[in-house]
């Protein structure tokens, strides 16, 4: 194996820290924009919500676009795309415009997680995927890690307008770096004919690139993309409340100043960095010595998801520290389970055409959560009085269905059988 892979799973892990950080900008700069532009709390998670909804709506085309024109234009052309209206954002007037800014931003950045499932499917062998998942997608704790203490800095020292030029222009950078680095295997001048082969066979494209790519339709004849669908919605539902309304949370439930959450926010999320690693690691070791993907993927995802529950305990005591504990061991369970999530499409894939179109179809249904998240917690503190009981009681329960989902729902962790639609109805 070259490990040209290792680079190309870095510049993906890159993106996705500047993808979360510029979607969380928005959330740790929340308390100034409603002072500034006169927002309820009502408002403000319509605003918070508003990216997710062309970020779910658009990942089925982005993903449908990753299978047919690569990876190396569509992902440049995401970042490119989102970092322009994050940078927008600062220019804002009113709600109608800040509406704007987060729809636009959710267009680009739909392309970023389904990407880079396909950057894994296209550089890693099977026994290696969930750690090379866990890896890009730890990116989103670290973002969201950096942008509690670097956005709050910006906030206070530039003010929140040129705290969205900040994080804006990074991706510009990020995408000359990706254009001039990455290209697939089959592409890339330093990699040899023997890699090349190597990393085919283990990966077991041959077997697969024989198989015609299935159309959505007959994707969602599956129970199993179903199956991971749900899961991933429950596992969203949560996870994106430490994205969208966990620094409200820490300043109204738990009273954290600014300079509190500079030093105490991020804590959760750095937490949880290794143990998505561990998550990815474990599996693949499972497999390395002859367990089933079926089982080594399931226990981790039903694991994880079960132990994330512990974040509706968090409402049962007015400790900080035991608050953020419990935060923290739900968030690090949330990417145990996360890193596996997204080693599923190349596990379940009739075709290398549908590897990005199956992750895609499970990060549509998984930001659906983010819309709901966001707005019915801001519905919830309107009627509520500011109380976050309802909220987070909703998403531990969330975090037990998504459970059960990956251990029922979800079926054999294996290569959907393309040529089942020749013959008969597809069977999960």
């Amino acid at each position: 194996m070259s490990n040209l892979r290792w680079v190309m799973i870095g510049l993906c892990f890159a993106a996705n820290v500047i993808n979360f950080l510029d979607r969380a900008n928005l959330a740790v700069a929340v308390p100034h924009i409603q002072q500034d532009l006169g927002l309820s709390p009502a408002l403000t998670g319509l605003a918070l919500s508003a990216f997710f909804w062309t970020y779910a709506l658009m990942q089925v085309p982005v993903g449908w676009l990753l299978d047919r024109l690569g990876a190396r234009r569509v992902l440049a052309g995401a970042v490119g795309w989102w970092s322009l209206f994050t940078a927008t954002t600062a220019f804002v007037t009113g709600l109608p415009s800040l509406l704007g800014a987060r729809l636009l931003l959710g267009v680009g950045e739909a392309g970023a997680l389904p990407g880079f499932a396909k950057v894994v499917y296209n550089w890693f062998p099977r026994a290696e995927r969930a750690l090379a998942s866990s890896i890009f997608d730890s990116g989103s704790r670290v973002g969201s890690a950096l942008a509690l203490p670097v956005v709050a800095w910006l906030v206070a020292t530039v003010g929140w307008r040129h705290s969205f030029l900040w994080t804006g222009g990074i991706g510009f950078l990020w995408v000359v770096v990706w254009l001039w680095l990455y290209r697939d295997p089959q592409d890339h001048p330093s990699l040899s004919p023997a890699a090349r082969h190597a990393l085919m066979v283990a990966q077991g494209a041959p077997e697969k690139a024989s198989h015609p790519a299935l159309s959505l339709g007959q994707l969602l004849r599956y129970r199993t993309i179903w199956g991971m669908m749900l899961g991933f919605f429950c596992l969203n539902f949560t996870i994106y409340f430490f994205i969208t309304w966990f620094p409200t949370y820490l300043a109204q439930a738990l009273h954290f100043s600014l300079s509190d959450m500079k030093r105490y926010a991020m804590i959760p999320a750095l937490i949880a960095i290794p143990f998505g690693w561990l998550g990815g690691w474990t599996s693949d070791t499972m497999i390395r010595r002859g367990i089933s993907a079926t089982v080594a993927r399931k226990s981790c995802l039903v694991g994880g998801m079960l132990t994330s529950c512990v974040i509706a305990f968090a409402t049962m005591t007015t400790n900080t520290v035991v608050a953020l504990g419990l935060m923290s061991v739900s968030y690090s369970a949330l990417a145990f389970t996360a890193a596996n999530v997204w080693a599923l499409p190349g596990e379940v894939a009739p075709s290398p055409g549908n590897v990005a179109s199956i992750g895609a179809l499970q990060n549509f249904a998984a930001n659906l959560a983010g819309i709901g998240i966001s707005t019915f917690t801001g519905v919830m503190l309107s009627l509520t009085r500011g109380s976050f009981v309802i909220p987070l009681g909703i998403a531990g329960a969330l975090c037990v269905l998504g459970a059960l989902s990956f251990l029922l729902i979800v079926g054999p962790v294996e290569t959907l059988p393309s040529a089942a639609y020749r013959d008969r109805p597809a069977r999960a």
